[in-house]
């Protein structure tokens, strides 16, 4: 589904000639210490599993030849991944679509739904299907925002880097995103002028309610990752920013049509930018009545109802900062799919 996602996002970004900084960049999963060096290769059995044939495994002294870091205990790395702007992104389709005749209306906040009809601050829209998109939906929208919850990280930017430290940062000569095996993960990748972007956090910050802004918890995965790359070591940091991403217990999205609302589907809790397009076109298809046959058989995923490891009724006695991080762990480590049939395998990739 991802990879669907991100295959739809870079055909119309190149169709249409969005400036967004479109990077090719291979994704790089690294392993830390032996439990991370395991991760690795159960993440490469899973990839042949599903029937991915794109993905190299890596030892120690493999990975000296394709990245300049130093503690890491093996890597996988596959292909059909990008690097984007994304505000740029989301900018450029925007203007492509009012060229087109689409109204788009911007800081015009939904206030509540009735029938047919969605009521904003500033005025109403009446429509066939709606599709709400929403995030950190409030109760008053939909019952749906109890099972969402936060996951805060940090990112920060770097000035631009020279050519000395590019070479022997990729030393193979081409571009990765890269993330590490920790539960709470530092990853980092260069941007179209050849900054560096890394991102992370802690246990304690990443499950908190709310936001917290302190460049204490920046610092703390920057001098982790100068530990990794200390030719790195007098790099300037240059900005720092927090957020809270949405998700579900189990990181998967939540895409639902209400049982009395048929005309209505909400998306929720979409970590990142291949599960937003995919989520977004699926839902476009299924309000145009072309994906009953994709419904039946993603509805499953997606449902609010879908097997979750601990109950939402739970976060009333233990709050949802440790229901989250506890779904959280379980979904990362240990959830499988129960749903996927052999028949349905064949010919899917």
């Amino acid at each position: 589904m991802p990879c669907r996602g991100i295959d739809r996002l870079v055909e119309n970004i190149k169709k249409f000639d969005i400036e967004c900084g479109l990077l090719k960049q291979d994704s790089l999963f690294l392993g830390l210490g032996k439990s991370g060096k395991q991760a690795v290769e159960e993440e490469m059995e899973c990839r042949q599993s599903v029937g991915f044939t794109d993905q190299k495994l890596y030892d120690v002294n493999g990975l000296k030849g394709i990245l300049g870091a130093e503690n890491f205990t093996g890597g996988i790395r596959y292909t059909r991944t990008y690097g984007v702007n994304p505000l740029l992104c989301v900018q450029g389709f925007k203007d492509l679509f009012i060229q087109n005749g689409l109204q788009v209306f911007e800081s015009t906040a939904m206030e509540r739904l009735e029938d047919h009809t969605v009521y904003t601050h500033g005025g109403s829209v009446t429509a066939d299907h709606i599709i709400v998109a929403a995030d950190k939906p409030e109760a008053s929208i939909s019952d749906l925002a109890q099972d969402i919850f936060h996951a805060q990280t940090f990112l920060s930017v770097t000035e631009p880097l020279n050519d000395r430290d590019l070479a022997e940062l990729f030393p193979g000569g081409e571009q990765m995103q890269c993330w590490d095996s920790r539960l709470v993960y530092s990853y980092f990748r260069l941007t179209g002028d050849n900054r560096l972007l890394l991102g992370g956090g802690t246990p304690a910050t990443t499950f908190l309610k709310d936001a917290y802004n302190n460049p204490n918890i920046i610092k703390r995965v920057i001098k982790r990752f100068k530990s990794h790359f200390p030719f790195l070591r007098d790099l300037s940091f240059i900005q720092f920013w927090p957020g809270l991403i949405d998700t579900s217990r189990d990181l998967l999205p939540i895409v639902v049509r209400p049982q009395k609302q048929s005309h209505v589907q909400f998306i929720m809790g979409v970590v990142g930018l291949p599960w937003a397009a995919f989520a977004g076109g699926f839902a476009a298809r299924c309000a145009l009545g072309t994906a009953e046959d994709e419904y039946r058989k993603y509805y499953r995923y997606f449902t609010n109802r879908r097997h979750f490891f601990l109950p939402s009724g739970l976060g009333k006695l233990i709050g949802k900062p440790l229901l989250f991080s506890l779904s959280n762990s379980w979904a990362k480590y240990y959830q499988v799919d129960m749903h996927r049939q052999l028949e349905e395998m064949k010919g899917e990739f």
